[in-house]
């Protein structure tokens, strides 16, 4: 069985902005979903957020880990949200690369997504590397689920999961594709 990658939409930002959506994607020909991004803040926040169909409700869960060659780290929603209060579970999360890092440089994300337009739960994995040259270099890794048995028509990639004044800087981008199996 053959299994195609192609490509829906894409943006490559010309100049910052404050998001970057997919809508009015497909509900058939494709089995699941990939986002290749390469994305950069333009403030000093390197955490970004992802939505499915504008959904800010408290219906996001995940847990991760990140390391970067000498620390590693755990996390999961339930207990940002118990640190952190509400917020922590109204999207999912990865990684972008601050403004306070080198100039340029930007942070590559994938984003998986199974079975998008199915009418169970949303799983997703994420995983991004980011590097500082010399300075340091990063990974993460995200696991996550949206509880919502909706299909997916929408993607929002936000530069700041809790609204501060930042955004994507220019030349960042992202791409969709659809996966087929044949």
């Amino acid at each position: 069985m053959a299994t195609t990658m192609k490509l829906i939409a894409k943006t490559v930002l010309g100049s910052s902005a404050a998001s970057v959506t997919f809508s009015s994607i497909p509900g058939t020909g494709y089995t699941d979903l990939v986002i290749i991004a390469s994305l950069r803040n333009t403030a000093g926040n390197g955490l970004g957020s992802l939505r499915f169909n504008s959904d800010t409700g408290s219906n996001y869960s995940y847990r991760g880990l990140r390391g970067n060659g000498s620390t590693a780290t755990s996390f999961s929603s339930a207990g940002w949200v118990s640190s952190f209060g509400t917020g922590y579970d109204e999207a999912l999360f990865f990684d972008v690369v601050p403004s306070s890092m080198t100039a340029s440089t930007f942070a590559s994300t994938e984003i998986y997504i199974p079975n998008y337009a199915g009418s169970a739960n949303k799983s997703v994995s994420i995983s991004t590397v980011e590097e500082n040259n010399a300075t340091s270099a990063e990974i993460s890794v995200w696991a996550g689920l949206w509880s919502s048995a909706s299909a997916i028509t929408s993607v929002t990639l936000l530069p700041d999961p809790f609204g501060n004044a930042s955004n994507f800087a220019a030349n960042s981008s992202a791409y969709l594709f659809g996966i087929t199996k044949s």
